[in-house]
C-alpha cells in the first residue's frame, strides 16, 4: 500500500507522532508511506527525538516514491515559522496545502489512502479553512454528498449521524432519511472495510433515556424509530433506539458489531473512554480509505518528546487492513470461488 501521511498542525504532536510510528521498522515492510508536509518541520521535530534513527527522502510527486523509504513531498514555503503549542495561520496554511495534495493524489490514485495528523481548527480557520474538519473536507473534495466518521478499534465502532455540529443544531439536523443514509453507509462498510458478514448495528437515541416516549423530546418516537423500522423492512439487521447511557453502562455494547450514535460527543466520549490510544478515525463512503489517530494537537507536550506514537501506528495499521479486506472483498464479489478456495483453506471465517 502505499499510504499518504499528512503532517497536521506544525506545532502541535503530529509530526512527532509521525516520526515516531514510522521509525518502527515494521512500517516500511508493509506500506510506502508518503509525508506531504515539509521536510524542514519534519527535521525539526526529528532533532527533539535524540534516539531516533530514521532518514527523510524527497520526492516531487507521489509517482516518485520509494519502496522501503519514508518520502516527502514539500507543500509550504521553506522559511516556514515554527511556533511549538500555539495555533498560528503558518501552521494552518501548511496543514491546508498538506491535506489539498493528499486529497488529490488519493482521488487520482496515486496513493491508496491517507492517514491524517491532528489539525487545531482555529489556527485552520485563521489559515482560510471553511470546513469544520478533515472529514468534512475530504467528502468534498473527493465529490461525496454523504460520508460517515467511523471510530474504531478491535473491542468497538461507533459511527455518528452528524460529525462536526454545535450540540443546540444537533435536533434540527437528524431526519428520518439521513439516519437511513447513514444505516446503509455504516453497513456497507462493516462489511466491505471490517468484513462483518451479516452486521448487526446499534441505534441510540437523541434525548435522556431515549425520550421516555415522549416525555424527554419526541425525536425518537417521530424521527429515530421510523428510520429503524424502515432500515429492518430493507433489510437491514438494526435495533433501537437505545438510551445511550444504559446501552454503554452495561454490555450491551459488547452484543453488536456497530454503533450508530447521533451526535459527535454522544459516540466519541463512550469510545474514548473505552479504546483511548488504541482507537482509528475512519471516515467511510470515500473512494479511498483515510484514517487519524484518536487525539488531537496536545500542544501542551508538543516538542517535549513525550508523545505516545501507538494511536498513530494504530491508524496507520488499520488503513492498511481496511485497504486489504475492501480488496479481498472486491476479489470475492468478482470472483466467488476466491472466497470458497479461503474457506476450504481456513483463511476465512
Amino acid at each position: 500500500m502505499k499510504l499518504g501521511i499528512t503532517i497536521g498542525d506544525m506545532n502541535g504532536i503530529g509530526p512527532e507522532v509521525i516520526l515516531k510510528a514510522l521509525a518502527n521498522p515494521l512500517i516500511l515492510k508493509k506500506c510506502t508511506p508518503v509525508i506531504y508536509g515539509s521536510s524542514k518541520v519534519l527535521s525539526y521535530h526529528k532533532n527533539m527525538i535524540p534516539d531516533i534513527n530514521i532518514q527523510l527522502t524527497n520526492i516531487s510527486t507521489a509517482e516518485h516514491a520509494q519502496k522501503g523509504r519514508i518520502n516527502v513531498i514539500n507543500c509550504g514555503d521553506e522559511n516556514i515559522n515554527i511556533t511549538l503549542g500555539k495555533p498560528t495561520a503558518e501552521a494552518g496554511k501548511l496543514a491546508s496545502a498538506a491535506l489539498e495534495k493528499a486529497a488529490e493524489d488519493a482521488k487520482n490514485g496515486s496513493i491508496d489512502g491517507i492517514v491524517t495528523a491532528p489539525i487545531n481548527k482555529y489556527a485552520m480557520k485563521l489559515s482560510g479553512f471553511s470546513f469544520p474538519g478533515h472529514t468534512e473536507f475530504l467528502a468534498d473534495k473527493d465529490g461525496k454528498k454523504e460520508n460517515l466518521m467511523v471510530l474504531c478499534s478491535d473491542q468497538l465502532i461507533v459511527a455518528t449521524v452528524t460529525n462536526h455540529v454545535p450540540i443546540k443544531d444537533v435536533s434540527e439536523k437528524i431526519s428520518k432519511e439521513l439516519i437511513l443514509k447513514k444505516i446503509q453507509i455504516f453497513q456497507k462498510t462493516l462489511i466491505e472495510n471490517f468484513g462483518k458478514d451479516k452486521p448487526v448495528i446499534a441505534v441510540l437515541g437523541l434525548n435522556p433515556h431515549a425520550g421516555d416516549e415522549g416525555a424527554l423530546g419526541n425525536e425518537e418516537e417521530t424521527i429515530i424509530r421510523p428510520a429503524i423500522i424502515e432500515a429492518k423492512k430493507s433489510g437491514y439487521f438494526v435495533a433501537g433506539p437505545f438510551s445511550a447511557d444504559a446501552f454503554f453502562g452495561g454490555d450491551k455494547w459488547t452484543k453488536v458489531d456497530g454503533i450508530l450514535a447521533m451526535y459527535h460527543d454522544q459516540g466519541l466520549i463512550p469510545f474514548k473512554t473505552i479504546s483511548f490510544g488504541e482507537g482509528t478515525n475512519f471516515t467511510a463512503g470515500l473512494s479511498f480509505v483515510r484514517t487519524s489517530p484518536d487525539h488531537g494537537t496536545a500542544y501542551d507536550i508538543a516538542g517535549q518528546n513525550i508523545a505516545n506514537p501507538s494511536s498513530f501506528l494504530h491508524a496507520i495499521y488499520r488503513a492498511m487492513d481496511i485497504f486489504n479486506t475492501k480488496n479481498g472483498y472486491a476479489e470475492d464479489r468478482a470472483n466467488p470461488l476466491t472466497k470458497i478456495k479461503k474457506q476450504a483453506a481456513g483463511l476465512d471465517d
